[in-house]
């Protein structure tokens, strides 16, 4: 089982001076590089342009097995195009505002997601972290084991479908940006004009799409929207729901604990980071969304261990995170499935 190293953060947490430190480290990697930001954004777009051409020809000429890996490279173009708008939200992928806001307006065409409502959205989600009295802003659902052993058997069962890998991946992903995302949480707040704005621009792209490359396009699209939207449901759930992750509920609640315990950093490779354009380092992310996402990477291999939050989570753990459901408040960890009752292990303890 992963083991972290408790020590450097809790002094961290503790000392002003450390977490100075922390704050001056991260510093050099918020510069912004509009160089840098239109090469993330031009090169990932000519690659789902071209991974989506390269899929429709080869399936065209009965070569499906040799399109299945540009349909993969297609997904994974689209969650690095989803997690440019999301640094835009955060302005941090160009060095303007404006330009930040227009690029997001575009990206959002790619990722099925409205710019204004996701950027909300995500802020909220930043602005609550680890705080158990507002998890509606938790983009995956997490229940105490002690509102598990007091709910309901149809509260029990729904949440047990919710949170097993094999509903919550396709289904979420199906959900979330299929359907969720045409009128999505707090529209009304942000302005329902953008949100349809973008729902017939969306239409306009399929239609664009059906066009050029027929019912073949289309399908290859939707595939890919498919296997990204996995992808995204698989990262948005090890960021937060790992074993040695933070909640709490306030006076005690420590934002930065939060932020940065609360938040994991996956190491699945270099190839992975690419693919999910540095998300992954979700805690350096949380401590500073001013970093972008193109700095993240070396922000975490530069980061001194006296600095770290935890040791970076691998592939075996990222896999283990998901038999774990519940938050223990008194435990302060994430859980699995209690495989009694109380009563029933008071019954049998008698």
């Amino acid at each position: 089982m992963h083991q972290r190293d408790d020590k450097p953060m809790s002094e961290a947490m503790s000392t002003a001076d450390r977490t100075a430190e922390l704050r001056e480290f991260l510093r050099p990697y918020t510069r912004k590089s509009d160089l840098r930001g239109a090469l993330s954004f031009l090169g990932t777009l000519a690659a789902y342009a071209v991974a989506l051409w390269g899929a429709v020809a080869l399936i065209g000429a009965g070569l499906w097995a040799l399109a299945l890996p540009l349909v993969v490279v297609l997904a994974f173009a689209g969650v690095r195009l989803y997690v440019l708008q999301h640094d835009c939200g955060h302005h941090s992928l160009f060095a303007t505002r404006a330009l930040n806001d227009v690029v997001g307006h575009v990206l959002s065409v790619f990722s099925f997601t409205p710019y204004r409502v996701m950027q909300y959205n995500h802020n909220q989600h930043h602005a609550y972290l680890g705080n158990l009295d507002h998890r509606e802003t938790t983009e995956i659902h997490t229940m105490t084991l002690r509102e598990w052993q007091a709910a309901p058997w149809h509260r029990r069962l729904w949440y047990r479908l919710y949170r097993n890998p094999l509903v919550m991946l396709p289904i979420g992903a199906i959900y979330t940006y299929f359907i969720a995302y045409r009128w999505p949480r707090n529209a009304t707040r942000v302005g329902v004009f953008g949100v349809v704005a973008h729902n017939l621009a969306l239409a306009a792209y399929f239609w664009v799409i059906w066009v050029l490359f027929g019912l073949v396009g289309l399908g290859v699209l939707g595939a890919s929207a498919v296997l990204g939207g996995m992808i995204g449901v698989f990262l948005v759930y090890l960021q937060h729901n790992f074993e040695e992750t933070y909640w709490d509920r306030k006076p005690d609640l420590d934002f930065r604990k939060a932020t940065l315990i609360g938040s994991s950093s996956l190491d699945l490779g270099w190839w992975w980071d690419l693919g999910s354009g540095n998300i992954a380092y979700h805690d350096l992310h949380h401590y500073n969304p001013a970093i972008p996402s193109y700095n993240l990477r070396r922000c975490q291999r530069d980061l001194p261990a006296h600095l770290q939050s935890h040791a970076p989570i691998r592939w075996r753990e990222a896999l283990r995170s998901f038999t774990l459901k519940l938050w223990d408040e008194e435990r302060g960890r994430l859980v699995p499935f209690p495989r009694a009752r109380p009563a029933a292990q008071a019954a049998a303890a008698g």
